[in-house]
């Protein structure tokens, strides 16, 4: 990554998803010295000053202008308050959003700007197997979206949509996705224990276990169907657990809480986008 003032990055917000992401800039090469963070809580300009040797400041002010990208890390409820606080800086400026939602006719209108590209990554970024999914308006050029993947690759995979709405989609699935696979990951921890495991070794089985199939699912080109069956034989122990699910409707209850997740995400952006 060259270094020159061009690249300079804005975060408005510094929270865990603008972590994620400087931490991996920085281990691209990219400098301290060419990023820039605006974030209200003392606390954390403080750990993001000490974590990275980033320049953190309270409000937005006349040096986010040398900044040609800026993303935006901030929660729904706060971003049209922090883009009528900096707006007047970074007109020139790419905009990347992180922020669950928000659409960008909304970020379109409080900027003055159409150069913006929309994601919706999910929480494995800390870990640097994040899985983004992006929506670049119009406006953004190639070079936009190449500039925009370049940042999200620091934190794992990426995808584009074609259609804003699905990233409502994504949200529903990826994005707070991993919170189900944590939800999933307790029960299995809960069964192991009181099936006599110590809590440790039932976490462990049940972790890696989950990372093995996954792995498993992402080298394999075979439908999951077909790899669920290969596990399953009748009348054997995965078949007792997969018939208890089905006869209580698992699947259908865990389809419908993620389009209770879709339709949320679409209130959301009607909440925050006016």
């Amino acid at each position: 990554m060259a270094n020159t003032n061009t690249d300079r990055i804005a975060f408005i917000g510094g929270g865990n998803m603008a972590s994620a992401i400087i931490g991996g800039l920085l281990k691209q090469g990219l400098p301290a010295a060419q990023v820039a963070v605006v974030e209200p809580f003392a606390e954390q300009r403080q750990k993001l000053r000490a974590q990275f040797g980033v320049a953190a400041e309270e409000k937005p002010g006349a040096t986010l202008a040398s900044c040609s990208l800026v993303v935006w890390a901030v929660k729904p409820q706060t971003f049209k308050d922090a883009a009528a606080q900096a707006k007047a800086h970074v007109q020139q400026a790419l905009h990347l959003s992180v922020a669950a939602g928000i659409r960008s006719d909304s970020i379109a209108k409080w900027l003055g700007t159409e150069r913006i590209v929309r994601s919706m990554p999910n929480t494995p970024a800390l870990v640097g197997k994040g899985m983004t999914a992006l929506f670049a308006r119009s406006a953004a050029t190639a070079a936009d979206k190449a500039r925009v993947e370049q940042v999200i690759a620091t934190t794992g995979e990426s995808l584009w949509v074609q259609s804003e709405a699905q990233l409502d989609a994504v949200t529903a699935l990826s994005g707070s996705g991993p919170a189900y696979v944590f939800y999933f990951l307790e029960a299995m921890t809960q069964a192991g224990t009181e099936l006599g495991l110590a809590p440790e070794q039932a976490r462990r089985l049940a972790v890696g276990t989950f990372a093995g199939a996954s792995e498993l699912a992402r080298a394999s080109q075979d439908p999951l169907e077909t790899l669920r069956e290969r596990v399953t034989s009748k009348g054997g122990t995965t078949y007792a657990a997969l018939t208890s699910m089905e006869s209580d409707g698992v699947k259908a209850e865990f389809v419908k809480a993620m389009h209770a997740a879709c339709k949320r995400a679409e209130e959301l952006g009607n909440e925050f986008g006016s």
